[in-house]
């Protein structure tokens, strides 16, 4: 399972501070998320998917979406 919060970003042109801002997750998260260096809890996918105002299953590329 991958994360595409980056591609996200680069597609909305966020940076990590207005991704944090809108989410409520800390910069250092956010970019460890992004770089795919730590995997998201349940939590965060949500914060995510809400402060982004997109689908929880848009973030993630899975071949059983």
């Amino acid at each position: 399972m991958k994360i595409l919060l980056n591609k996200i970003m680069y597609e909305k042109n966020l940076s990590v501070r207005q991704v944090a801002i809108v989410t409520g997750i800390s910069k250092s998260a956010i970019n460890r998320i992004a770089n795919e260096e730590v995997s998201p809890t349940a939590e965060q996918l949500e914060r995510i998917a809400k402060g982004l105002k997109i689908h929880i299953s848009d973030l993630i590329e899975s071949p059983y979406k």
